[in-house]
């Protein structure tokens, strides 16, 4: 999804699927030891009476970004904070939160939902958020959620939304039989790909043209080429406003809301903590993630602990 883009173990990969001993093994070979075995130091500051609280987050770069945030603004309230980054998909940062070796993590609100109530029908900001607390195991629990949202998006070029005069989906099931769409295999039997753009649009594309590339340079350059007319990209990819996509619009929620939260554990997490997070949420947005994932995957390189300072600097909460 980003310039160059996340690897296929994205977010969409972490829905609900579970990672298996083989991704566990992996982040093993890759490192000198567990993924959780020792945290890397974002700043020092102030002990407070919960102790220092460790912050994760998943194997790819916006929840690096978003987790040195957190970082960071937990240090700059006076509570002791280091991060734990890469430590996998779901399945194992989650698991992490609830044995205490990740007192943090940045989450998404529908992707979470889905992670533990699989059937979970609720859809909008509101729902997706009521519902959370009622689902997650005892100790585990949600901050409040950001303006920020990345979730999946039906994206076509300028050309094509003037073409057919596209502005939603609605529109676009007048033409879906004409259309090839680009997007991971599996959107062909996710409930939020085909089954659902026929259930809640009777649209029913041409084809579909796998990518495993998370939305990023493979499927850019399949939609910019003409070699698709859909792709199924990120909206917090950067591509999509630096060359001037389409991102029609979703009336009936086909797609989950999926707003940034931090997911936590409350043994350790105190309410001088929860307020640092909940500042954070108050604060960040769509765009700023954009901007975050553009400095970080772009040609910038910049590093998220570094992108992170920034951003907390920037917007007045570390001085």
């Amino acid at each position: 999804m980003k310039h160059p883009v996340r690897t296929t173990l994205t977010r969409r990969g972490l829905g609900g699927l579970a990672a298996g001993v083989g991704v566990v093994l992996a982040l093993s070979a890759c490192s000198s030891g567990s993924p959780l075995s020792s945290p890397s130091t974002s700043a020092t500051g102030g002990a407070t009476s919960g102790g220092s609280l460790v912050v994760g987050s998943a194997d790819f770069p916006e929840s690096q970004i978003i987790a040195e945030i957190y970082a960071g603004a937990l240090n700059a309230a006076g509570v002791t904070a280091t991060t734990k980054p890469n430590i996998g998909s779901r399945e194992i940062y989650f698991k992490a939160v609830q044995d205490g070796s990740v007192d943090v993590v940045p989450d998404y609100s529908g992707n979470l939902l889905s992670h533990v109530d699989a059937q979970a029908a609720e859809v909008t900001p509101e729902d997706v958020y009521k519902a959370l607390p009622g689902k997650l195991p005892q100790g585990l629990a949600v901050l409040e959620p950001s303006k920020a949202e990345d979730k999946d998006a039906m994206v076509v070029t300028k050309a094509t939304a003037e073409k057919y005069q596209l502005k939603s989906i609605e529109d676009l099931a007048k033409v879906c039989k004409d259309l090839t769409m680009a997007a991971p295999a599996t959107f062909e039997t996710r409930s939020y790909g085909f089954p659902g753009l026929k259930k809640n649009y009777n649209c029913e594309l041409k084809a579909l043209k796998p990518f495993s590339d998370g939305g990023g340079n493979l499927t850019l350059q399949a939609l910019l080429s003409d070699e698709v007319q859909v792709a199924d990209i990120f909206t917090t990819t950067p591509s999509i406003a630096d060359n001037d996509l389409v991102v029609l619009e979703d009336p009936k929620n086909n797609f989950k809301a999926q707003q940034v939260l931090p997911l936590y554990n409350d043994a350790k997490v105190t309410d001088k903590a929860k307020e640092a997070l909940n500042n954070v949420s108050k604060t960040l947005t769509t765009d700023d993630l954009i901007n975050l994932n553009r400095a970080v995957s772009g040609s910038q390189k910049q590093n998220a602990k570094d992108a992170a300072a920034a951003w907390l600097k920037d917007k007045g909460i570390v001085k």
